[in-house]
């Protein structure tokens, strides 16, 4: 194994590793559970962009150090450059993320993310849009956005849209916490390893030397087990998920779990909806309907909305509720926002319209994704 010696303090934050045929990205920012910052970022977007190049280059295995393999992105540096006037650094990292996301999403060589951990935001956009997402016991997913005053951003409205039934809507929404059993079971993992089994499932990848992926899936397959869902699991909930969270608003989805929780004195349930009752309005309304269109559209044109959508929400013309998200849960941590418009019924469709509609600015532009040629099929059906 070669470490390539970083050049400066902020390439640590990435460590690199050759071996055999195969490079190994590390996330390396475990204080803050490796949420990406811009340099994280960039520099993600270079070894991958490098590598694909490289013939030499068979297998990408991107994984983390400490208990999150990336908790999402550094969304409090963003607000923090927007309340110092400068809301475009913020939609520069979210054009270089999005561009990342959409590199991985169609990527040439195989991916293989080693999700042993906390898994949010961001760091779904770096491991979801892979080839192979390898859960284990110490996994958790959630897409937390709506809690935040933002949305299931980083190309979240693909890939969330197409989970088995409505659950993507209920995850998206809800900010449900998901452990590796549930991530395996609804799609957002491949395979399940236990956390022990880790080590030598990266040596035999390895030792493989192949960029095939049905060699590379055989082989993870001898490392993975089926676990049992808990009794409790969400997943265990998909009927009346599908039945509730199917409906065409998000008020009509709560009237629908209401009705649920009038049958049943059923703590899931009530759990549920306070959930939805606690987030703010306008982001759910966004966040719904971001998820239905994404069902019928390719994850660069998912990018692209999501791109304006975000441009809108940073801009703070319509509603300022990611300000008030990251200052409740990220900074001052009192987790009681107050979010305005402060009810469901007072936003409107003009006003969720707004935000899937250009930026008025004479200076942004739409996202702008990279021509993509020669790719594999798995990678085309996703275009």
């Amino acid at each position: 194994m070669a470490p390539i010696t970083p050049t400066n303090t902020e390439t640590n934050l990435i460590l690199v590793e050759e071996k055999s045929s195969a490079r190994i990205f590390i996330l390396n920012r475990t204080k803050q559970l490796n949420a990406c910052n811009f340099p994280m970022i960039s520099r993600l977007l270079d070894l991958f962009l490098d590598s694909e190049k490289d013939p030499g280059v068979k297998l990408i295995v991107l994984k983390a150090k400490g208990r999150a393999f990336c908790a999402g992105g550094d969304v409090a540096t963003v607000v923090h450059d927007i309340n110092q006037g400068n809301w475009k650094l913020g939609a520069h990292f979210f054009r270089t993320e999005f561009t990342l996301n959409y590199l991985i999403a169609t990527y040439s060589k195989p991916q293989v993310s080693i999700l042993n951990g906390i898994v949010m935001g961001g760091g779904a956009g770096l491991s979801v849009h892979g080839r192979f997402r390898v859960a284990s016991e110490n996994s958790v997913f959630a897409m937390p956005e709506t809690a935040l005053g933002l949305f299931p951003d980083i190309g979240a409205s693909y890939f969330l849209s197409r989970l088995a039934g409505f659950f993507g809507e209920y995850a998206g929404l809800t900010g449900a916490r998901l452990d590796g059993a549930e991530m395996l079971a609804c799609g957002l993992a491949t395979h399940f390893v236990p956390a022990e089994r880790m080590s030598s499932l990266e040596d035999a990848l390895y030792k493989a030397n192949s960029s095939d992926p049905a060699i590379i899936s055989s082989i993870i397959g001898e490392y993975s087990q089926v676990p049992i869902l808990k009794e409790k699991s969400t997943y265990n909930r998909l009927n009346i998920i599908n039945k509730c969270f199917s409906r065409r608003t998000v008020e009509d989805v709560i009237s629908a779990l209401e009705a649920e929780a009038a049958k049943s004195k059923d703590e899931w349930i009530s759990s549920t909806i306070q959930s939805l009752k606690k987030a703010s309005p306008t982001s759910l309304k966004i966040s719904l309907r971001s998820i239905r269109e994404g069902r019928l559209q390719g994850v660069g044109k998912c990018l692209i909305r999501e791109y304006r959508m975000v441009c809108h929400v940073m801009r703070g013309e319509m509603s300022k509720d990611f300000f008030e998200g990251c200052r409740a849960i990220l900074l001052d941590k009192d987790r009681n926002p107050k979010w305005q418009p402060s009810k469901l019924e007072l936003v409107s469709d003009d006003m969720v319209d707004r935000y899937f509609s250009k930026v008025d600015d004479e200076d942004w532009e739409d996202l702008e994704l990279p021509p993509r040629s020669n790719l594999p099929q798995h990678a085309i059906a996703k275009l």
